[in-house]
């Protein structure tokens, strides 16, 4: 049976036992709040620039693809409301949403409303219309977010990307988004991105990367580095398969060395330690599953070496 998050960290717990001393003893904010200090000195989460400016980002933000997609009622009893009060703890987080997940966009608005956390966060959505429907998409987006503003617009997973990126730049002209780009969720668009990013201007790339899917380590982060493009990482669990595949299986001892208590901080910090990498976003709408999130940003980072021993735990 397939196993998601919630039962892999259950099964986890049974193992918990029998981790290092040093690993059981590690005081990360996976056990607290996220913004305690972490064990590798810092006192708060790591922060990313964003390419050409003097801005930066927490490296672990939220998306909302599927998670947020409920109904606005009786959501401040809720665990996304919990979820987003995790959230705007750490100041200036990427929340990213889109018009086509569903109901996210209302209940991101909602919940931003209800904690007064629009100022709190960098708010990122999308434009997935054809480009004759993107105006009036955009317009609806606003309502629902609550904001004639965001931080981030994005032509979602390229659709009429020529013609919706000359929207989005209007859009930046007139002060609606102070940021534009683009993204997708799957190796084989890779390639069309690459293009992208060689012959426009644009700000942001959003794209799928994890210990499961590195295809974006040839080219692609290696060209957003070169030409100061900012990067966003989607799927960093791949949807829960990185979980299946280290089911039953041990955290290893020397996660403690990178301050990590899970896996899932473990296959976080594989993903932000890329220098190209701006931050993570992903997706949940359990505060547990938040909190362990959020507590990968904190503490030592692994360098190459042990990048690449992170990456063996896979094959």
């Amino acid at each position: 049976m397939p196993i998601d998050r919630r039962r892999f960290l259950a099964c986890s717990a049974a193992l918990a036992g029998s981790l290092t001393s040093a690993a059981r003893a590690q005081p990360g904010p996976a056990s607290g709040a996220p913004g305690a200090p972490a064990a590798g000195g810092s006192a708060g989460p790591l922060r990313r620039a964003i390419p050409g400016t003097r801005e930066t980002l927490p490296v672990i933000g939220l998306g909302t693809a599927d998670t947020f997609d409920a109904g606005t009622r009786g959501l401040q009893q809720s665990p996304l409301s919990e979820v987003m009060s995790l959230l705007l703890r750490t100041p200036g987080a990427v929340l990213d949403t889109a018009p086509s997940y569903g109901a996210a966009e209302a209940v991101t608005g909602e919940l931003l409303r209800l904690h007064n956390g629009r100022k709190q966060v960098f708010l990122a959505t999308k434009v997935s219309a054809s480009a004759s429907g993107a105006p009036e998409q955009w317009a609806r987006s606003q309502q629902e977010l609550g904001s004639d503003t965001v931080d981030l617009l994005q032509v979602h997973n390229l659709i009429d990307w020529e013609e919706n990126l000359r929207f989005l730049r209007r859009l930046q002209e007139q002060g609606k988004t102070r940021y534009i780009g683009v993204t997708h969720y799957r190796a084989d668009a890779h390639d069309r991105l690459e293009q992208i990013v060689r012959s426009e201007k644009i700000d942001f790339v959003q794209i799928n990367y994890s210990l499961g899917e590195r295809e974006a380590e040839r080219r692609l982060l290696p060209l957003c580095r070169q030409r100061g493009i900012g990067v966003l990482i989607n799927r960093p669990f791949q949807d829960g398969r990185l979980f299946r595949a280290v089911q039953g299986r041990q955290l290893p001892p020397w996660a403690a060395e990178l301050d990590c208590s899970s896996w899932g901080q473990l296959f976080l910090k594989f993903i932000v330690s890329h220098p190209a990498v701006t931050a993570a976003i992903p997706a949940t709408s359990n505060p547990r599953h938040m909190r362990d999130n959020l507590g990968a940003a904190f503490g030592r980072m692994p360098d190459a070496q042990q990048r690449e021993r992170i990456a063996a735990l896979l094959t």
